[in-house]
């Protein structure tokens, strides 16, 4: 009777063990990404990539080339603008509650044009809510993008051009105008 208490007691004892040991681990899961994903494998292209999941196969890869594209063009130009306002208010007498609210706008604008685009790498899973999330890869030729620098930095000194020379024709008023 003593041997059957003590393999009971046994028993139980390694159900309560195994019951609450094992399991999933409730740590940080890591992010799936493609391995070819962040790769710049050619020096005559400039790679970029983007990322969509949307409920429809197509709809994803469209989302995904239009951020890779996004990116693309970030390369070459970005107008940002950005804003934060913190807001606190305190309202009651006996038990006051305190309201806090922050928001923080960022907007990016970004303008480019190339040519040769290619998608050179694409990889679509379904997720674990039945939604297609797509990996995109795209080349933009250097040259296509060298182009746009140029074209920025000459359209650049030709404000700058005409501002100096607004700015000199100005001088020259002002001192006309000192003889009259």
């Amino acid at each position: 009777m003593k041997v059957m208490k003590i393999v009971a007691l046994m028993l139980v004892a390694l159900f309560v063990i195994t019951a609450c040991g094992g399991g999933e681990s409730k740590g940080p899961k890591k992010v799936y990404y493609p391995d070819w994903w962040q790769e710049q494998t050619s020096p005559d292209y400039v790679q970029t990539y983007g990322m969509g999941t949307k409920v429809s196969e197509t709809t994803s890869y469209d989302a995904a080339y239009s951020n890779a594209m996004l990116a693309a063009a970030q390369y070459v130009e970005a107008y940002v603008k950005g804003m934060v306002k913190n807001y606190e208010e305190e309202a009651g007498v006996e038990n006051p509650q305190v309201l806090a609210l922050t928001s923080k706008v960022v907007k990016t604008v970004s303008n480019a044009k190339f040519n040769n685009v290619m998608v050179t790498k694409q990889e679509t899973i379904v997720t674990e809510d039945n939604k297609y999330k797509t990996y995109v890869r795209v080349s933009v030729p250097k040259e296509a993008v060298n182009k746009n620098l140029l074209n920025q930095i000459k359209n650049e000194e030709a404000l700058y051009n005409q501002f100096k020379a607004s700015q000199a024709f100005d001088e020259l008023e002002d001192e006309v105008k000192k003889y009259d």
